[in-house]
């Protein structure tokens, strides 16, 4: 199928603490980080969601020692594009100089993973060689800025792969359960005279339901786990680093004693990062990576799930 030769990210400028956020939202730094682990996140200001899309997807192309030319394929994921249309994917693909065909998948946290399960087709089909996936978010653009419950938790960001023929993925397995009331953002409202729909009053903000996803989090994340090793033929004990969705540390730390597996084979950004939804995994990736935390042969599991619902696991060896 494939290997991953490249990773990249990019971050806004601009970093929120959680004293800024207490200026102006009844909570505090003790508040937040007792029941999220988030201490900043980063917010888009003045940068366009593409422009870091590309950053990220550039860094990880010289990684990899690959031209943007090369590509075959493009796959972007994003649950809060810049436009309607045209996708990410295109947009990436007009400011990295790139010329194969590009396509969004909007699948919220899970996108990356879903991304990737998508790549092993066109590798197994022989249809493409080299393929960049770049998830990017901005998170802070769809939350109500007035619920302390939920503005805390996003950030915004981009991170990429670079893909190219391999046999390092071992498995991956993805689920999706049709429940929409758990967590989502409502579409725009438009001004149809024909439309008889009564829209949500806040519009397009992120709606979440803290309990119902915090239990459906754990268990599919220690579940997709299990399920993506056995599929590898391995234990869970056998994985040397866990790239988890970075929602929430206690979700983390939950499916880590779920597992019995050590903390400090997670990978964590949550810290500094808040949820940055489909990026987070390739953002950690990224940092990780270049602090050269993965050795090769080395046994990586990601798992992740959101909106949908969706979630998923797999097994990669480095």
């Amino acid at each position: 199928m494939f290997k991953i030769s490249g990773t990249g990210h990019a971050l806004p400028e601009r970093i929120v603490t959680n004293d800024e956020l207490s200026t102006f939202l009844d909570t505090s730094d003790e508040w937040i980080s007792k029941r999220t682990g988030i201490k900043s996140r980063r917010v888009i200001t003045d940068e366009s969601l593409s422009q870091l899309a590309a950053r990220a997807s550039l860094n990880a192309l010289e990684m990899a020692g690959v031209k943007a030319d090369e590509l075959d394929l493009i796959i972007a994921t994003s649950c809060t594009p810049e436009k309607v249309v045209p996708g990410i994917g295109c947009m990436v693909q007009e400011l990295i100089g790139a010329s194969c065909p590009a396509f969004d998948i909007s699948s919220a946290c899970s996108g990356f993973l879903m991304a990737l399960d998508a790549a092993t087709a066109y590798f197994k089909s022989g249809r493409v060689k080299k393929m960049l996936v770049v998830s990017a978010e901005n998170m802070t653009r769809f939350v109500d800025w007035t619920d302390r419950s939920t503005c805390v938790l996003f950030g915004d960001g981009a991170g990429a792969v670079v893909l190219r023929e391999g046999d390092n993925l071992l498995s991956i397995k993805m689920h999706t359960h049709g429940t929409h009331g758990t967590v989502g953002i409502e579409g725009p409202k438009g001004n149809s005279p024909f439309e008889t729909v009564e829209w949500p009053e806040r519009n397009s903000c992120t709606f979440m339901n803290g309990q119902e996803t915090y239990k459906y989090a754990v268990g599919a994340m220690s579940g997709d786990i299990e399920e993506a090793a056995a599929m590898a033929g391995i234990e869970p004990a056998d994985i040397d680093h866990i790239v988890p969705h970075q929602a929430n540390l206690r979700i983390i730390m939950a499916t880590q004693s779920k597992l019995g597996i050590p903390m400090e084979r997670f990978c964590t950004g949550i810290e500094y990062l808040g949820n940055t939804s489909s990026a987070s995994e390739p953002i950690v990736l990224d940092v990780e990576n270049r602090k050269g935390r993965f050795k090769e042969g080395d046994i990586v599991a990601f798992a992740a799930f959101g909106a949908g619902l969706t979630d998923g696991g797999a097994i990669y060896r480095w």
